[in-house]
């Protein structure tokens, strides 16, 4: 089994109404949980842990994931609110303002969280649940439980620098989960908010010498290249008509560990020792999924069917 972990939300995503009118649809979302959903979907085994609301939009919440396929039980439920995040599109790129403050996540206290038994084979960890206390700190413990029974890990800290109000201590976080991480995922947005300005390979060795065994950056149109203290991998983006970029680092990270998955290569040892070739195919199956949800309105990644029909002829 594969965990996810994060916020799970509320997206609402601009629409037009019959009559012309401006609104906002209620989408499920988060970055984990949308990484969840397309696990899912992609036909692997995978269970979730977030603070989840008792009201209509955390059952909104509840019946998604458990509709797709996805393990709920390891959320904490309480009568908090959900937590909204209202969306603007500027040329098709999701912009976000954030609604949180009481929420069912944001309240998350350490140790409400446990790892399932038996533990996963892998937990993914990262999204703006990070950037607040206490569930901060409750998601961080969680993840120390993690890598102590030995999971793999792959984090992405999906930065959201409008979400952050405490810079220092965000920034120390991100440093100590990526130092204990086996792989770390970043966006080029990402990276340069972490690194500043310049080269991408140099920042990538910076931190792979923090400790993880590889670095995922994506760059959109550009692809995405993997990181590893011997060599380099990466394969380009596919090529589709844009509806928004709602979920697609998400939906990545869903097909890269699937990719992995596939290839019997989850094990913190597999990680270690990947093979160019294996590499090679979590990542294309990460980019491939990906462009099929960009090519589709709000975070709504394939399923593994249908990655493999669109791409049949390849």
């Amino acid at each position: 089994m594969i965990l996810c972990a994060g916020e799970a939300l509320i997206d609402m995503i601009p629409a037009t109404t019959v009559d012309g009118d401006q609104a906002f649809v209620p989408r499920a979302g988060g970055a984990p949980f949308n990484t969840a959903i397309a696990l899912a979907r992609l036909g692997e085994k995978v269970g979730f842990a977030t603070g989840l609301s008792l009201d209509s939009m955390g059952a909104l919440l509840l019946e998604r994931g458990s509709d797709s396929g996805v393990n709920m039980d390891g959320s904490v439920r309480s009568q908090r609110p959900t937590t909204l995040a209202m969306v603007t599109l500027v040329n098709g790129q999701a912009e976000y303002n954030f609604y949180d403050s009481g929420s069912a996540l944001r309240e998350i206290q350490p140790g409400e969280l446990t790892l399932p038994s038996p533990a996963p084979a892998a937990a993914l960890f990262g999204g703006i649940c990070l950037a607040s206390e206490p569930c901060g700190a409750a998601f961080e413990a969680l993840f120390d439980t993690a890598r102590a029974a030995g999971v793999t890990i792959l984090f992405d800290p999906n930065i959201r620098p409008a979400f952050v109000t405490d810079e220092g201590n965000f920034r120390a976080r991100i440093s100590r989960m990526m130092a204990r991480s086996d792989i770390v995922k970043l966006s080029d947005e990402d990276l340069e908010w972490l690194m500043g300005a310049g080269d991408v390979a140099t920042h990538a060795q910076t931190i792979l010498k923090l400790g993880p065994s590889m670095l995922c950056v994506t760059q959109g149109g550009n692809g995405v290249t993997a990181y590893l203290n011997e060599k380099t991998v990466s394969v380009p983006a596919e090529k589709v008509d844009v509806i928004d970029t709602v979920g697609a680092g998400d939906t990545f990270n869903a097909g890269f560990l699937a990719g992995l998955s596939q290839k019997n290569a989850l094990s913190r040892d597999g990680v270690a020792k990947l093979s160019e070739s294996t590499i090679t195919h979590a990542l294309t199956l990460g980019a491939r999924a990906a462009a099929i949800c960009v090519s589709r309105a709000g975070a709504n990644p394939p399923t593994l069917a249908e990655v493999e029909a669109h791409f049949q002829a390849d």
